[in-house]
């Protein structure tokens, strides 16, 4: 064991059978498609070392040391007279409709070999059908609202006990959900170590146009710093049109990186820039980042407030990269250690986890 691993603590009670629901349309697997996937992947490893039985279930391809049951994504025989309907939706959302719902009704039919049934996915038939099954079924709200869901939680007799990934998205679902625990997402500090810093800013995350890449472009060239772009590309006209023209010696795109090499990025950056363009949930790149020891500059919107303080992080309002191009000097300086110790205090798997066990605990007693 060296000296930067700790041994697992043991669970706060009697281990759990957990049956995690995951994306079925993504891997969970490294490099992840997002951060749904990667905070999937942290959960279940975090669980199962803390002693719990994790069965994930989610799209094929995923990390086989999860011990993956996959949610198939078989084609649906779907008649030419109803794909004649006007009603008729594209192919990839009635596959996926398929897959969850036959995960549901063979979680609903089978044997009772959960303690625990926790939805981590996006999608509305966890919730709609959780009243057919016997085992207690936990939701985690990690988008603003959505019309399907809001449906689904609505519907008569749903017996689903939800966790939000932040006050803001908590508050976002109230309307539908009173009560739900806030449970914030964690990374593992272990494996996102602090790094040197540097002289250039780094942009991480699924690049599509509700994360603001090109805002995050556009500050660095009114400050004059070179910026590394890393991440999927999830809107291929977006990268196209708004980032690709900026691509040359200052604006660069370092591509999907696997998880230690983006670590290695992000931790010789000057600082983070993070441009939400719609309503962040929680922000993990964040989290990513301040575990790395480098101090995050970006926009007020969303969760994003809560989760940094003055000691790691230079916010502005948002959509103003007049404004965070001011601040990214000020934001450089600040202390890598401040934003080391913030990530271990309140951003790690650790906490996370220990919030999770008590969650479930609760529900399940």
């Amino acid at each position: 064991m060296t000296s930067t691993q700790r041994p697992a603590p043991p669970p706060v009670r009697a281990p759990l059978r957990i049956a995690l629901i995951a994306s079925a349309r993504h891997p969970i697997r490294d490099p992840f498609a997002g951060g749904l996937e990667a905070h999937t992947w942290t959960l279940s490893k975090a669980l199962r070392a803390r002693g719990h039985e994790v069965t994930v279930f989610a799209g094929p391809g995923s990390d086989p040391d999860l011990g993956v049951v996959e949610i198939p994504l078989s084609p649906v025989r779907i008649s030419e007279a109803a794909r004649r309907d006007p009603s008729m939706v594209a192919s990839h959302w009635v596959q996926d409709h398929h897959a969850y719902l036959q995960l549901m009704l063979d979680l609903a039919h089978g044997p009772a070999r959960y303690d625990i049934v926790h939805n981590n996915s996006l999608h509305y038939l966890p919730v709609a059908m959780a009243a057919a099954l016997s085992t207690p079924v936990v939701t985690t709200l990690h988008t603003p609202p959505t019309p399907w869901l809001e449906s689904a939680i609505q519907a008569a007799h749903c017996p689903v006990h939800f966790s939000a990934v932040s006050d803001h998205t908590a508050t976002a679902w109230r309307h539908v959900v009173p009560s739900a625990t806030v449970v914030r997402n964690g990374i593992d500090t272990q494996r996102w170590q602090p790094g040197p810093g540097g002289e250039e800013l780094v942009w991480s995350g699924r690049i599509v146009p509700e994360k603001g890449t090109h805002l995050a472009i556009e500050a660095a060239q009114i400050a004059g710093r070179k910026l590394r772009i890393a991440g999927p590309i999830g809107d291929s006209e977006y990268f196209e049109n708004c980032i690709r023209p900026h691509l040359g010696r200052s604006i660069t795109y370092a591509g999907h990186l696997p998880q230690p090499e983006l670590r290695d990025l992000v931790g010789s950056s000057a600082a983070a820039v993070v441009t939400p363009c719609w309503d962040e949930p929680y922000g993990l790149v964040i989290a990513e980042a301040l575990a790395c020891g480098t101090p995050v500059c970006g926009f007020a919107r969303g969760a994003l407030p809560e989760i940094v303080t003055a000691d790691c992080a230079r916010l502005v309002p948002p959509g103003d990269c007049m404004a965070l191009a001011k601040v990214i000097e000020p934001t450089i300086g600040l202390s890598r250690t401040a934003a080391r110790n913030h990530a271990e205090a309140f951003c790690s798997m650790d906490v996370m986890t220990r919030s999770y066990e008590h969650f479930y605990h609760a529900v399940a007693s």
